[in-house]
């Protein structure tokens, strides 16, 4: 076989392997839709979103917050949001005293108001503190959403989480571009909803959506 037939095979296998993942996701679209809405009802109560992950999730909960906060397309209303993986500060500080584990969850408790939304990001759904985080805003009454890898892990078989969207794959590389993805589609439905007029009623007021 020729090197650009060996080329053009790989090519191929690489764009298949991020579509399988990302129609497996697709698939999940009502679930998707009804995290939006339950996060378009809590933003207009008033609420704010708080991300966190660890090395790559961490820097998808700082892109995650800076697409509400500052968005990019004009015209879009800025909604707030932070990330706790962006103060060095404090992660090392409560990981020296408490434990790696509590990293998210003490600074959720902290920082939370009832009205607020957490999501966690883990690439395999094993992060022992981004499970933790979701517990601790699941146990005040906060909206939780959790982006998630390969099986989805023990995040995925707790209840800590109202929705999980697993990137069905083993490759960090394409979990990684899935969640992009995903996290991009999350930032246009909520706007969506959002921007409906009158009151967005039902279950996801109460971030109750199963």
């Amino acid at each position: 076989m020729s090197v650009t037939s060996t080329m053009q095979l790989a090519v191929g296998e690489a764009f298949d392997r991020r579509d399988r993942a990302g129609r497996a996701l697709a698939d999940d679209s009502e679930r998707i839709a009804r995290a939006c809405h339950a996060m378009a009802a809590r933003f207009r109560l008033g609420g704010k979103l708080i991300v966190f992950g660890n090395g790559g999730g961490g820097t998808d909960a700082a892109h995650i917050a800076v697409e509400f906060m500052h968005p990019v397309i004009m015209g879009k209303r800025a909604l707030p949001a932070l990330a706790l993986s962006n103060d060095a500060a404090t992660v090392t500080g409560v990981s020296n005293r408490e434990g790696l584990a509590e990293t998210f969850a003490h600074q959720v408790h902290r920082w939370a108001d009832p009205a607020d939304m957490a999501l966690g990001v883990s690439r395999d759904g094993r992060c022992a503190n981004v499970l933790r985080g979701l517990e601790m805003a699941k146990t005040l009454g906060l909206f939780t959403l959790a982006l998630t890898g390969g099986d989805g892990g023990p995040i995925a078989r707790s209840t800590a989480a109202d929705h999980v969207l697993i990137a069905a794959s083993d490759d960090p590389a394409v979990v990684k571009e899935i969640h992009v993805t995903t996290y991009h589609v999350l930032w246009e439905l909520v706007h969506v909803f959002f921007e409906l007029p009158g009151p967005l009623g039902g279950e996801a007021d109460r971030g109750t959506t199963g």
